[in-house]
């Protein structure tokens, strides 16, 4: 088993430190941005970034993905619990609290009966649609932020973008100043100096000028009193119909971690030559979650634009992360007077152009290009969790989903082989339309499982192939058939049935030993020959010439 913070040494020991305080400077700022997204007070948000961050960073098998709230795990928290309590509320901090509990008591199911393939299901057109919408929908929340306007940002988007547009009247010049200057800074100064925290900078000098100049007066609105004091061991209490009221979206939460996280770890540990196990990922998750609901935080995912961040600056341990929970306490004991008097347009700014990345605008651009149909998942994902929410959107994702891998299923690669007269030759390539494999013999393979979505489909391509052609004998390649279920098989039972009385013998080559015993099980494999080869079944069933 791997030891924790594997790859740290007393060699790397002083860099990973360095980069630590490097995502302390990124973190701050964006969890409060976060936590006030999520309609939570900013202290929920670094909460998240304290036991949470050490409990994985000591589980998790990724030596570089950093765990933490993000945009969508806010936009949803505050979609879902929206609907059960009041933003701000007694209730509303304890049902997020549960909220978090649950996904990780569903992260550590996943770990124990190795469901971590659930998570493919989200194919990235899904991905982009879903995190494109929630990020639209965060947006322009952030926008009326940096305007100085105040709408209810638990709302619906269509209403808050009717609020953003007729507050304008009231729009604020000096918010918007600030926000326009703090935009400018982030996108100029992470283009010039990526390493350099350009968002605490904003943060602290858009919190200074706001306090000499006395902007509050103004209409400035600022991030107000944040509790000071370390996070402390709770638990929430709920009747159990609340507990299971928020399920659906703890499963969405999950998913979308699940879906995100795992391939960002495993795309690291390929680039850098190291081993992940995803099993593993799922408890460090599990366990950080459950950490976050007990300590006041909220639900922790995977932070793409932060592992890339310590990427950048050379980390390839999770010290970074246990630097930063560490600051994170030290702010918390000592420092959270400091934040009182930040601008709440410097946060809207912050988070603006941290989520703009999340549009997908070009991966869109890059679908339309390759693939329209994919598109349309992705873009049909977008609207329907923008205009109607998280949850039907994450259902509507696995509904596409699944409508994505049926059009394929159904539509296998059915292919009648070719000979070319070389008898040392392997018989792989398809054949013209309408031609048979020898005279009178036509050789099938079906590059696909034969299962309820394309057994019927196969049967039509196998009655096709024979038509016509004065085929006396059908010889499937079973090669790429890996499985067959009861519905292929019974499609299958009336092929052969028609393959009979159309005077048809049929034969099976290059089975695999696994698929013999299901095929005999099932009925569809009676006393029909086996060869190991096509080569085989032509030269047996009268084409010595060819093999």
């Amino acid at each position: 088993m791997q030891r924790p913070l594997a790859g740290l040494t007393w060699r790397n020991a002083g860099s990973e430190a360095v980069a630590g305080v490097t995502l302390l400077a990124i973190a701050v700022p964006l969890n409060i941005g976060y936590a006030q997204i999520a309609g939570l007070p900013p202290t929920a948000g670094l909460y998240a970034l304290v036991l949470p961050a050490i409990v994985y960073a000591l589980i998790v098998s990724s030596r570089q993905l950093v765990a933490s709230p993000d945009a969508a795990a806010a936009a949803l928290v505050a979609s879902s619990i929206g609907g059960l309590a009041v933003a701000g509320s007694a209730d509303y901090l304890t049902l997020a609290f549960a909220q978090a509990i649950i996904c990780g008591a569903l992260f550590a199911l996943a770990a124990v009966f190795r469901l971590g393939f659930l998570a493919n299901f989200l194919s990235k057109p899904i991905l982009i649609g879903f995190v494109g919408g929630l990020a639209l929908d965060i947006l322009i929340s952030q926008v009326a932020k940096m305007f100085g306007e105040k709408i209810d940002s638990g709302a619906e988007f269509t209403d808050k973008l009717v609020a953003v547009i007729t507050e304008l009247p009231k729009l604020n010049g000096w918010s918007l100043l600030i926000a326009v200057l703090s935009v400018i800074v982030l996108v100029v100064g992470q283009r010039v100096a990526r390493a350099v925290p350009w968002a605490l900078i904003v943060l602290v000098v858009a919190t200074v000028v706001v306090v000499l100049t006395g902007l509050e007066s103004q209409g400035v609105a600022v991030l107000g009193p944040v509790d000071a004091g370390p996070p402390t061991i709770t638990w929430p209490v709920l009747d159990w119909g609340r507990w299971l009221a928020l399920i659906p979206s703890a499963i969405a939460l999950t998913m979308v971690t699940m879906a995100e996280g795992l391939l960002v770890a495993r795309n690291y540990g390929e680039k850098h030559r190291y081993g992940t196990s995803p099993n593993r990922d799922l408890l460090a998750f599990g366990a950080a979650n459950v950490a976050a609901g007990a300590t006041g935080g909220f639900a922790v995912g995977s932070s793409t634009s932060r592992t890339a961040a310590m990427d950048q600056a050379g980390s390839r341990t999770q010290l970074p992360s246990l630097v930063a929970a560490v600051g994170t306490l030290l702010l918390l004991l000592f420092g959270t007077g400091l934040l009182e008097h930040v601008p709440s347009p410097a946060i809207g700014a912050i988070v603006a152009v941290a989520i703009v990345p999340l549009l997908g605008i070009p991966e869109f651009a890059r679908l339309w290009r390759q693939d329209r149909f994919e598109f349309g998942i992705g873009a049909v994902c977008f609207v329907v969790t923008l205009l109607i929410g998280a949850i039907p959107g994450i259902v509507v994702a696995f509904v596409l989903a699944l409508i994505n891998l049926a059009k394929r299923a159904s539509t296998p690669a059915i292919d009648v082989l070719a000979a070319d007269g070389d008898p040392g030759a392997s018989l792989l390539d398809p054949a013209p339309k309408g031609a048979t494999t020898a005279p009178g013999i036509v050789v099938i393979r079906l590059a696909a499982p034969l299962f309820f979505a394309n057994g019927s489909v196969f049967a039509d391509a196998v009655k096709r192939a024979v038509t016509g052609n004065d085929v006396r004998h059908v010889v499937l390649d079973l090669e790429a058939v890996t499985d067959v279920d009861v519905t292929g098989a019974e499609d299958f039972a009336d092929l052969k049935e028609w393959l009979t009385d159309h005077s048809v013998d049929l034969s099976f080559s290059r089975p695999r030993g696994d698929l013999v015993e299901r095929m005999r099980h099932l009925g569809v494999l009676g006393d029909e020959r086996l060869y190991p080869t096509n080569r085989a079944a032509l030269a047996d069933l009268g084409t010595p010439s060819v093999g």
